[in-house]
């Protein structure tokens, strides 16, 4: 009976084991064969990488089109250079030296009138001997600082780079004109209007001969590099491009991450593609500032130049942080959201911690009424409003920066905290003072 019942079996071991090779036979050529997302995969990570390549042209470009295109931007950019001590010490120096070179010392002292002549000497500080140039000169000089650490040069300054806004995208784009022009590698601006002033202050102190000196034109270096023929060109073409290449790299990372298998993985390496690139950026304006100060000429201000360099790029470099932190946050939370292994331990460490100040709430007499069970009902719909409303306050900003970008993450953060507590499962306590009722 036993040889018989295993002669029986035989035929369904054997019919198993056939089966169990022909899974086996299936999954190895599926193995030897190529995937079939192979394609769409690699063209996924072409527009990623692509995406990530236009990324810091993107910053650049919406850098070009802002100041050249918003005279207000400008203004508000250029407005605080007027109180920088090394532009005023430059304004100062190159004012003094226009108008030294134009003026004639014996003619000059000669017209002076002899009731004037004591009040010139109390100015010059009683010396109208042999050192007279240099005392003429120091007194200019105290002029000139005096009216350019005047309100009155402030408001100049500003209005003039108001007025001069257009001349300057002209100078950027390769044509010249206004106060502001594009001549001999730099980019200059006259400062006639404090010479006018200037020669004011010396009539005023009693040097009346100098109302005659003709009008003076000399210029102070804004900017200034062997390679800005090329430069201009650049910039026309990113402010051409202004606020489409931005999108044109969101649109290619996006695409990308949705052609992508693993849409997951895809957006965070996507978004910390952008991260590095857009980040390698921001460490090129450092060192192209270090390299650009290293080769002004004796006669440009190391200090004003730099000061002007930082002024111009400064909205650059604030958007640079702005997307360095946007990009690392979205790759933060796709990351938590995530099935991987210490994405769970945090969220577990989320969820536990949050249920712990639930239950010390609880055991508080603290309760949530009817808010708890609706909470916990919507919170899927709550968690996606609050989210799309973050979205939007991003959105609506004028001009975010790497600071707003972490605020908004943070505000939302603790809005989902205050979600996940209210949607919390009640506690012991709570069920048991409920039960009685």
């Amino acid at each position: 009976m036993a040889d018989g019942g295993a002669h029986a079996d035989e035929p369904a071991e054997q019919a198993s084991m056939r089966e169990l090779r022909a899974r086996v036979a299936a999954l190895e050529s599926q193995r030897t064969r190529p995937p079939r997302h192979r394609v769409k995969s690699s063209l996924a990570a072409v527009l990623i990488v692509l995406g990530c390549l236009l990324a810091p042209l993107s910053v650049v470009a919406a850098w070009a089109a802002d100041q050249l295109d918003d005279t207000d931007r400008y203004v508000a950019t250029v407005a605080p250079l007027a109180s920088n001590p090394d532009v005023q010490n430059a304004v100062a120096n190159r004012a003094t030296d226009a108008l030294m070179s134009r003026i004639d010392l014996p003619a000059l002292l000669a017209d002076v009138a002899p009731q004037d002549r004591p009040r010139l000497q109390k100015a010059l500080g009683g010396r109208l001997g042999d050192a007279i140039e240099g005392a003429v000169r120091s007194f200019v000089h105290d002029q000139a600082r005096r009216i350019v650490a005047s309100d009155a040069f402030k408001t100049v300054w500003t209005d003039a780079n108001r007025d001069i806004h257009r001349s300057l995208d002209k100078a950027l784009t390769g044509s010249g004109g206004g106060a502001v022009q594009l001549k001999n590698d730099a980019v200059t601006l006259d400062l006639a209007p404090v010479l006018d002033r200037l020669k004011q202050r010396l009539v005023d102190a009693g040097i009346g001969a100098a109302g005659h000196i003709p009008e003076v034109h000399t210029d102070l270096t804004l900017v200034r590099s062997d390679q800005i023929g090329k430069i201009k060109t650049y910039v026309r073409l990113l402010q051409l491009a202004g606020n489409w290449l931005p999108v044109l790299a969101v649109v290619l990372v996006a695409a990308g991450v949705l052609l992508s298998v693993r849409r997951r993985r895809a957006l965070v390496a996507g978004c910390l593609g952008v991260a590095v690139t857009t980040g390698l950026l921001g460490i090129g304006l450092r060192i192209f500032r270090v390299l650009y100060l290293d080769r002004l000429p004796a006669d440009v201000s190391p200090g004003a130049a730099g000061a002007v360099y930082d002024a111009l790029t400064h909205f650059l470099q604030t958007t640079v942080r702005m997307v360095v932190a946007l990009a690392v946050t979205i790759a933060l939370a796709a990351w938590l959201s995530g099935p991987g292994r210490y994405a769970g331990l945090v969220r577990r460490l989320w969820t536990s911690g949050i249920g712990a100040v639930r239950a010390t709430a609880d055991r508080a007499g603290l309760r949530t009424g009817p808010v708890g069970p609706f909470v916990r009902r919507y919170r899927a719909w709550i968690t996606w409003i609050l989210v799309v409303a973050a979205l939007l306050v991003y959105l609506l900003w004028s001009y975010p920066t790497g600071w707003v970008v972490v605020g908004i993450a943070l505000c939302l953060l603790f809005l989902l905290a205050v979600v996940e507590f209210l949607a919390a499962e009640p506690s012991a306590v709570e069920e048991g003072v409920r039960a009685p009722a």
